[in-house]
């Protein structure tokens, strides 16, 4: 079976994440967890940051953590990969990712993309609104890894 690379923020990695990455190894032998790095966004987590938590909570040896700047295709061939990982968490997410996937293939039509559905427990939460809830103290416990969980609370605490 191939490599796939599960590409996105992860800031912060949450339960939905790491439910794709564990069904991912299902069916592919190696997950790259690649950080996508935007300087025209300010995360909350740097990339060092972010890599030691998704490596902290995911503690599968067939799981690589990466990042990478620039467009997700070219990091794709650059690794000799051929299949990228999305997740779908809900309808709004479909036409998104659609539009992705069609600009990926037309770039490098030899990379295909896999789409799952985000699982039941999952599809609802985004890093976006997990950073928004843990911002105003708001318990995060059960969307997050307890070391993620941990980390938004320290980050948090610093701030106020």
């Amino acid at each position: 079976m191939p490599v796939a690379i599960y590409p996105g923020s992860f800031d912060p990695l949450t339960n939905g994440h790491l439910s794709l990455i564990q069904r991912s190894l299902k069916m592919f032998d190696k997950v790259i967890v690649a950080i996508a790095v935007n300087p025209k966004k300010t995360p909350l987590f740097t990339e060092d940051e972010r890599r030691d938590l998704i490596r902290d909570a995911v503690k599968d040896p067939r799981v690589e953590v990466d990042a990478f700047h620039g467009l997700l295709v070219d990091y794709v061939k650059r690794r000799g990969v051929s299949v990228i990982v999305r997740g779908l968490r809900a309808v709004s997410d479909f036409e998104y990712e659609f539009q992705l996937a069609n600009m990926n293939r037309k770039l490098a039509p030899t990379v295909e993309t896999v789409f799952m559905m985000t699982g039941e427990d999952y599809f609802y939460i985004s890093s976006q609104l997990v950073r928004e809830v843990a911002s105003f103290n708001g318990d995060v416990t059960g969307l997050v890894p307890p070391n993620v969980h941990d980390a938004l609370k320290a980050k948090f605490a610093r701030k106020t």
